[in-house]
């Protein structure tokens, strides 16, 4: 990419020249000339500017994509594949710092986050590199008459369109990416326009890596714009989506022209279950952490705190005491714990539900404000503790997508279960006690894809999460994943003479 001015002091001088699209090995503009904003959440400033692709630009990033999964790309061998993933791993470590405060200045993430981040996309990318071999023939015993052979291929499926969420892109996009290298896919990537320089930054680093030309395409703009043309676009055979519950439910829509497959995580309003046995030096802290981290916007965030009610007033003033002393500022800076929400956008909707939490009963125990003085042109709210929430409250029902708890009472596991599971979305849950027992039934009757016991958030890429009701369908990790994005052929030969 070709920077058009020097880079202001103390800003990565790639941020100069981020207003391409990727297409075909190519830095284009995108063909309407326009261009989006790039905002530091941090302090209000521009730090870049973004091509606004439209739907001609995706036309070109498919056709692009398609070109090469039918060219040289597809003869490479899963030995081929395996080395060009662990030398991308390679250039991911190579540059971490680099990714780390980009992201950072990006999205808003602090840079203990962002860094600690690379340590588990170098351990998502050698899982992917350990899966190039999953396009297998196998044979299958059958029962028709003469001697005819039947075989069973795992084969790529084609071009695959990835949908990349705001709320941590340079990871986000592996799981996109990750399955398509590893299969012979090949992918047109949309980011969100909110956060889209790690992913546009890590485009030449796959190039020198030797991503050959057309496997991957970059096209940036808004969902409305970009997103929209590549969910309903013929040419794409998979859409990977992560992103809300209202904007997966338009991608099924777009999805029906070529009933392309659908990989969607989308909104959750998780529980986070502490029972009065649990080891509350370890809950308070795992369950605060739940929800800030990364100021709360994670989808499987513990939203829904359910604290059991004999211990109630003490794990709030616990709760309290844990949210003082976390800092929140700048990411850039050393010791901070939560940086700003994503945009202005999103700060006004998280302090609607601030304003509607005391208006609906709720007591609120600890912050609730926007951070002013030094910080007062980025997006900081203070980490927000809401005591005595019911579960018909909104802010118990609707994701709010900042560092916001909701601290609900409950007396038995059975009352517990009943409102843990009386929400629209299925995507994460947790549990904390010291009973065994407790632990095996609580589990196993929260409905949704994961369940933490005794910690929150871990994932593993040899294991996976996924959703259910309104949080989408579809597993991330493990083999499944990388078998979505293979199809199946059965092969029936007569070998007779």
């Amino acid at each position: 990419m070709q920077d058009t001015k020097a880079a202001p002091i103390g800003r990565p001088a790639f941020l100069q020249g981020s207003n391409r699209l990727w297409i075909g090995g190519q830095w284009v503009p995108a063909q309407s000339g326009d261009e989006i904003d790039a905002i530091n959440p941090a302090d209000g400033s521009v730090i870049a500017r973004l091509a606004r692709g439209s739907a001609a630009d995706v036309d070109r990033a498919v056709a692009a994509a398609r070109k090469a999964f039918e060219g040289p790309w597809s003869r490479w061998s899963p030995n081929e594949r395996q080395k060009l993933l662990l030398r991308i791993n390679d250039l991911l470590l190579q540059h971490a710092e680099e990714l780390a405060t980009i992201e950072t200045m990006d999205m808003g993430a602090p840079l203990a986050r962002t860094r600690g981040t690379i340590g588990w996309i170098s351990g998502l990318i050698r899982f992917f590199a350990s899966c190039t071999g999953a396009a297998t023939a196998t044979t299958n015993s059958n029962s028709l008459p003469g001697r005819v052979m039947a075989l069973t291929h795992k084969a790529p499926l084609g071009v695959v369109g990835g949908i990349i969420p705001w709320n941590g892109p340079l990871g986000g996009q592996w799981w996109t990416l990750g399955p398509t290298l590893a299969t012979g896919c090949t992918c047109v990537i949309k980011p969100a326009e909110d956060a889209a320089l790690s992913i546009l930054r890590f485009a030449d680093i796959l190039t020198e890596a030797g991503v050959p030309d057309g496997v991957v395409n970059i096209v940036t703009g808004y969902g409305s714009e970009a997103g929209a043309a590549l969910a309903a676009h013929p040419g794409v055979d998979k859409i990977s989506f992560t992103g809300s519950t209202e904007a997966g439910r338009r991608i099924v829509q777009a999805s029906a022209g070529n009933l392309k497959r659908l990989q969607l995580e989308l909104g959750g309003k998780s529980p986070n279950i502490v029972f009065a046995d649990s080891d509350l030096d370890r809950a308070v802290p795992g369950a605060a952490m739940a929800v800030f981290n990364n100021s709360g916007q994670i989808c499987y965030s513990g939203t829904r705190l359910f604290v059991q009610r004999s211990i109630q007033e003490e794990f709030v003033e616990r709760l309290k005491q844990f949210s003082a002393t976390l800092k929140v500022g700048n990411g850039l800076q050393d010791g901070v714990d939560l940086g700003p929400l994503i945009s202005q956008r999103q700060l006004d909707r998280v302090m609607g539900y601030v304003d509607i939490g005391p208006k609906e009963g709720a007591t609120l125990a600890t912050g609730g404000a926007r951070l002013g003085g030094a910080l007062a042109s980025g997006y900081f709210v203070e980490p927000t503790v809401f005591d005595n929430v019911s579960n018909s409250m909104t802010i118990a029902r609707e994701e709010i997508f900042g560092p916001v708890i909701s601290v609900l009472p409950f007396d038995s596991v059975e009352d517990v279960l009943r409102m843990a599971n009386d929400t629209e979305y299925g995507l994460g849950g947790g549990v904390w006690t010291r009973s065994l027992a407790t632990a095996h039934q609580v589990s196993q009757g929260i409905r949704s894809g994961a369940v933490w016991v005794n910690c929150y958030g871990v994932v593993d890429p040899n294991v996976g999460f996924g959703g259910v009701k309104m949080s989408g369908y579809g597993w991330k990790g493990s083999q499944e994943h990388v078998d979505s994005f293979l199809y199946r052929k059965a092969v029936y030969m007569n070998i007779d003479g």
